[in-house]
């Protein structure tokens, strides 16, 4: 068991703290309040690839709170939506998200989660991951029913869904690792963490 590291995650994500916590991990949770949106923009104004957005925005956390708590092992993760080649954002709105699942519905998006490991303001490890999901054929009225019974997930998550409840009725087919869709690749996280800790078991 990974028992002699000390961590912090850069970030208060529910679903990310969940994980950390569900695989036994001990850690700090500390939100690194980074301009995102500007991050974001200033890349995809440079022509920067969707995977290393991910990774530049996850190392961004990560670097911020590793600059305060250099004794730890710093974990920060993100993730983007990618449909038709542009980077989307978490809905402002109910009808915003209307909106995109409409443009969703009956096609695939990509989900992109990065993350990496910080300690003493240096990168240590880094890693992304790609996974496809397949979205039924919806009609406006079941994108009401949906949005509906999903609550507020439909604008605190970037596709307007989180695969733990009801939004997986939304998808027809999913490719790829169900920690990725979650937001964090957590295995890979897990066999570095192990490495560092001396392999003890």
């Amino acid at each position: 068991m990974i028992k002699n590291i000390p961590l912090i995650l850069a970030s208060n994500s529910a679903a990310r703290k969940t994980m950390l916590a569900n695989a036994g991990l001990k850690f700090k949770a500390i939100a690194a309040n980074i301009d995102e949106a500007e991050i974001k923009d200033r890349l995809i104004s440079q022509n920067i690839e969707d995977a290393e957005i991910a990774l530049r925005l996850a190392e961004e956390k990560a670097k911020k709170i590793s600059n305060e708590y250099s004794d730890y092992y710093i974990i920060g993760s993100d993730q983007i939506l990618v449909f038709n080649d542009q980077i989307y954002d978490k809905a402002k709105n109910i009808d915003e998200a209307k909106a995109r699942l409409l443009e969703f519905q009956g096609q695939s998006h990509s989900l992109i989660s990065a993350i990496c490991v910080y300690k003493s303001g240096k990168c240590l490890w880094t890693y992304h991951d790609r996974a496809s999901l397949h979205m039924h054929a919806l009609t406006p009225a079941q994108i009401e029913d949906y949005i509906n019974a999903a609550g507020d997930i439909v604008t605190s998550c970037v596709g307007c869904y989180a695969l733990e409840g009801v939004s997986i009725q939304l998808f027809s087919k999913i490719e790829g690792d169900y920690f990725t869709i979650l937001g964090m690749p957590l295995l890979a996280l897990l066999n570095f963490l192990h490495d560092i800790d001396g392999g003890n078991t």
